[in-house]
Order: structure tokens, then sequence, then C-alpha cells
């Protein structure tokens, strides 16, 4: 997790937009930074905050390679398959971090069967200074963040990590300029003109959620002939654990005691053992009072001996955050707000109080395995498919941007093996009638993979779905009605009219008040309310409304 910034077709007179945009991206990246202007390029200058992970002595960007010494490269992400393509390909690397991968790939094949050839996530900005080209791209699923600043007629560009680093640029120069994140799965191109601005030459889709890799898989071919369905959910699950272990910093995961967290847990522990980690995996876990939560996580815990980390919060907590999660998140969507405030407070705590900086969890299971109660009403197999696919497609927006920004807010680096792109072109090739809820139990599939490994106690596999605002919540009051208490302390005006989606409630008025002070105008962020299907009569996107939900 590192924090990326650039700027095209604009000089330094501009510095002091420039400078508050890269300094808002500050917590991405602790341990160093970089901020210059290519003296080549009298319009580009380019940020870099680093959190470092791998090679901490190499691994400042741009990174500049002597064998292509008019490359820049910045980028936020991990490639899985580094190792792998080098010795493919033969290429001759000058540092031990992964991302050098990128600049020796592009130059081999050019950009399009660079991204293809990428195993991991990543959100990069890379300028050919011989070519005159800035070439951008993101991982499939969006799990890395990256936001465009683009004005078509002055010929500027802009690219960030995050909104925030850009929305300056946005309210300076507004005109026909547009912000957004960039799209999931794209790569894009721009040409250099002889005045320093830039021109769009194409933007492409390079994959979509459920296309099989393009690259040489971690997990051959024949490592699954003979297996069954589960043998190799299971198999490519743990593979997607091990490739991520790729650290040299500490590694541990955040464990609510739900199915994914917990499976996720205990794969890292197992493969913790296997690679002889010098350190005993921590655990993490929140909830107010004696909440489900931490009462399921603490069973996990025990039951895989790891150093088990509990975090208490309380209403005062919950009011002192709610203003700064909305900030960090650059959303106002209700339930993305609700379920970040929990893991928000969960990293506040991991950064001051631990030593861990890479985390695991279970992030994308419940749209890869239908694990939203509301699947249980889907009209068919099919349409039930179509929905995790467009779940999948949207996750940056969601679950995908709360899972970053949390984290990300306090300097930490999370991983999350359900978004392997090998585990879920498998999962997600599987006939759509064995990943539907079977018998009302979610995930099915996923569980039964793992019913006979051993690896978690029987309470914890085929533990019920809950709504996590009621999961971390305690037994007396519910986060839910919580969060509703504070905000009725919180009088904004009722009667503005916004652009984009209008807020229906108080809650997500409050929601949308926040986010305008910063993010003025910058509805497109959030494009949709996340609401459940196929229910009736439901207007709240929390799953406790819908008829299915069992918590208790």
């Amino acid at each position: 997790m590192c924090g990326i910034w650039a700027l095209f077709g604009i000089s330094e007179d501009v510095c002091p937009i420039c400078t508050d945009g890269f300094v808002a991206i500050r917590h991405r990246g602790p341990d160093a930074w970089r901020f210059e202007a290519d003296a080549r390029e009298p319009k580009a200058i380019f940020g870099f905050r680093r959190l470092a992970i791998v090679d901490s002595l190499h691994g400042m960007q741009p990174m500049r390679l002597h064998l292509y010494p008019l490359t820049n490269l910045i980028c936020n992400g991990e490639i899985y398959n580094y190792k792998r393509l080098q010795d493919q390909y033969e290429f001759p690397y000058e540092t031990k971090c992964d991302v050098e991968a990128i600049t020796h790939l592009y130059h081999t094949f050019g950009l399009e069967k660079a991204v293809k050839s990428l195993d991991g996530v990543f959100a990069f900005c890379l300028v050919d200074g011989k070519k005159k080209k800035v070439c951008v791209a993101r991982d499939p699923y969006g799990v890395r963040p990256l936001f465009e600043y683009w004005d078509a007629e002055k010929g500027i560009l802009g690219i960030c990590s995050e909104g925030k680093g850009l929305i300056k640029l946005k309210q300076t120069f507004n005109g026909s300029s547009t912000l957004r994140q960039f799209p999931p799965g794209h790569y894009a191109q721009w040409s250099i003109l002889e005045d320093g601005t830039v021109k769009l030459d194409f933007i492409e889709r390079y994959t979509s959620p459920g296309t099989p890799p393009n690259f040489e898989p971690y997990v051959p071919q024949s490592d699954l002939e003979g297996k069954s369905i589960e043998e190799k959910t299971a198999y490519l699950l743990e593979a997607a654990c091990e490739k991520r272990l790729m650290s040299d910093r500490r590694i541990g995961c955040l464990l609510s005691g739900g199915l994914d967290s917990s499976l996720i847990s205990s794969l890292v522990v197992k493969l913790a053992k296997k690679h002889n980690l010098p350190y005993k995996i921590q655990t993490f876990a929140i909830g107010m009072g004696e909440s489900p939560d931490l009462i399921a996580a603490r069973a996990v815990a025990d039951h895989l001996g790891t150093e088990h980390h509990e975090v208490r919060f309380d209403e005062n907590d919950v009011k002192e955050a709610l203003d700064s999660v909305v900030y960090h998140l650059e959303s106002f969507d209700i339930t993305t707000i609700r379920a970040s405030l929990p893991m928000y407070l969960l990293s506040k705590y991991i950064k001051e109080k631990t030593n861990t900086t890479v985390l695991f969890s279970g992030e994308g299971a419940d749209e890869i395995a239908q694990g939203y109660i509301y699947f249980r009403d889907a009209p068919s197999e099919n349409v039930a498919h179509e929905e995790s696919i467009r779940l999948l497609s949207d996750i940056y927006l969601y679950d995908g941007l709360r899972a970053d920004r949390t984290t990300s807010a306090f300097s930490l680096e999370l991983r999350v093996p359900f978004l392997d792109i090998q585990f879920s072109s498998h999962y997600l090739s599987v006939e759509p009638k064995l990943r539907q809820p079977q018998n009302g139990i979610e995930k099915h599939l996923l569980r039964s993979s793992f019913a006979k490994s051993g690896l978690l106690p029987d309470t914890i596999l085929w533990r019920h779905k809950e709504a996590f605002s009621d999961g971390v919540a305690s037994v007396k009051k519910s986060l839910f009605t919580v969060i509703g208490e504070i905000i009725a302390e919180r009088s904004v005006d009722e009667n503005v009219v916004y652009t984009g989606l209008q807020p229906t409630t108080a809650e997500s008025r409050y929601y949308r008040y926040v986010f305008e002070k910063s993010y003025p105008g910058q509805h497109v962020f959030t494009p949709y309310f996340w609401m459940p299907k196929w229910v009736q009569g439901v207007t709240d996107p929390s799953a406790r409304f819908i008829k299915h939900y069992e918590a208790n």
C-alpha cells in the first residue's frame, strides 16, 4: 500500500495546488516520500508516498532503471508473479521490488501484454520519455485505488491514489474537466505534446470478472487434474493466500469470526508454519461489549492459536470517528459508511498498538460466493450469477473501497485472497446452480470445500450470515441504532437539493452533508446506494431488514 500522484500538462507555477494534493495522501506512505518535476518533461510532476513492504533499500519511486533511463514508473501494488516473469523472460532486474516487472514487460511487449501478464493488484502510471507516452492501468477488481483528473480541452491529466489528492485541482480548473475513479480492468495511454500538454490516445478494457488469467497461473493445471470442485476450491484459495505472504513486514489477519475471515486466518496460520515465519500470526477482532463477532472470533483464535487482540468500542468512539470515516472513504453510501466504522477503529488500534503492517481479510467472498442473504431470493441460478458479476464489477466503489480506505487511513496494507484472479475465475466458472445457497445456507460450496480440512470448528464453518453492523454491536443496542442517535443530535439543512443521488433519510442526508464539505459536486464518486435485490418493501440496505435474517 503506497500513494501515487502525478500531474501532466501544468507547469510548476501551480505548486500550491500540487503540494496540497500530495500532502492529502500522506497517510498512504509514512516511510518515505518523493515529490519532483521531471526536467526532461517541462509539465510533468511526480509524487510518491511509500509504505515499505518489499525491498526497503531500493523501493523508492519514481522508479528509473539503468536499462531504461527515460522511463518513470510510479505504482501502488504487489506483483505476485514478478519472480516467475523474471525467470520466464530473463529480465535483468536491478532491484528486489516486485513492481520492477512492469517496466520490463512494457518495453518488451508493449502496454497491453504487460498489463495482461501481471498477477497481482496494482495501480500504476508509467511515462515513456522516449516515445512521449503516459500509460495508466488498474488491476481487474480495483483492489488498489486510482483516480483520474482529465481536462481534454486544456490537455491536463492528474493521477492519484485517492480523490482527495486531486480535488483542489478540480475546483481550480473546473470547466469541462472530470474527476473520477479510473475503472478497474482497464489501461489507457496519453501522448505528450510539444507544449507539455497531453492528448488521450485510448482507454481499453483488458479483463472482466471471471475471465481466466492471461498469465501463467500460480497453480498449474496439472496440479488440479483429478480433483473435485471442492478440492480445487480449497487448493486455489490456499494458493491465493500463499502468494500474498510476500512481505518484509509483519503479517496479521482481520478476524470477525464469520466464515470468510476465519477461513483466511486459518489458511494464513497454516502457511505461516509451513514457511517458518519468525513470529506468531496476530488476529484482530472488534465489537461493542460482548458482541457476537467478538465471541466467535475468540473461539476461532483459540482454535488456531493466534496472538489475538480484542478491541472494544463505544458510542463515543463512533461519535468521534464518523466524520473522519466519510472523509477517508470519499463516499456517501449508507451501508459502506456503517460497515467502515468498526474497520476504521480497528485499523487505528492496529497502527497504534502493534507492529503488524500487512493484513489479510475476507473481502470479496460475499460477491464471489453469493454470501449476501438476499441471494436466497434470486429468481434463477443464471440471474444470481449475473448479480455476482455486477457486484464484483462495482466492488471498487463499495466493499473494496471500504477495505482500502479504512486500513490505508492508518498506513496499513490489506490483502484480499478471495479476489485472486485464478481463484475467482475458477469459482465463477462452476455451474451456477452449485454456487447458490443450499437449504438456506449461503456459500454452501465454499463451506463444503473445507468441511474435511480440520481448519475450523463446524460451529464457525457453518455459522449463519450476520449483518456486519449487528455482528460488531452489543446485545443491548445495535450499531444501526447508535448511529441514528448520534445523527439525530447533529442538525443539517433538510431542504438542500443535491446533484446526483438524493438522500431520503436523516442518516443519508448527514452523510451527504459531510461528504460535500470535502468533495463538493463529486456525486459521481457514489453512483448509486448499495441495496439488496429481490426483496419487497425494504428501503434500508442492512440485512437485518430481510426476512431471512436470523441474527439474535
